[in-house]
């Protein structure tokens, strides 16, 4: 078994909210990141999938493809939008990062093709990540 990844960045706004909760509890909640008018990141995502090397290509999975996956699935989606309101796959979600990085995975796995998506890791800056590895019953790790 053999991992290859694919590091990506996009930029992105958002507010972290619940409209179930009161304007307090949000304020303690999500803190500044509650703020009305949102906030952005620049943002770090890095996509692994995991596989047999094909004999014949040398490659678990051509890295061009997965360029063109990311880029067409997500990249193309959520960069520079507002991650509450203009993303189609994200309406009703918190868009903390861990939401993003189940949502990012649910859109990518069933069109991996070769190989097996095995994680996404999303920076929101240097030192705030989640790594996202699907469901576990799902998986045979």
């Amino acid at each position: 078994m053999i991992y290859i990844t694919r590091k990506v960045e996009f930029c992105a706004s958002h507010r972290l909210f619940n409209p179930t909760f009161s304007d307090e509890k949000n304020a303690q909640v999500f803190g500044l990141c509650n703020n009305p008018n949102g906030h952005g990141h620049n943002y770090t995502m890095e996509v692994t999938v995991k596989g047999d090397v094909d004999p014949k290509t040398g490659m678990v999975l051509d890295l061009k493809f997965l360029k063109k996956l990311v880029t067409e699935e997500i990249i193309d989606k959520v960069d520079h939008k507002n991650l509450n309101m203009d993303v189609e796959f994200l309406q009703g979600v918190i868009p903390t990062a861990e939401n993003l990085a189940i949502k990012f995975w649910e859109v990518l796995e069933p069109k991996i093709g070769d190989g097996l998506l095995h994680e996404i890791k999303l920076y929101e800056s240097p030192r705030n990540f989640v790594t996202y590895k699907g469901q576990v019953s799902e998986r045979v790790d």
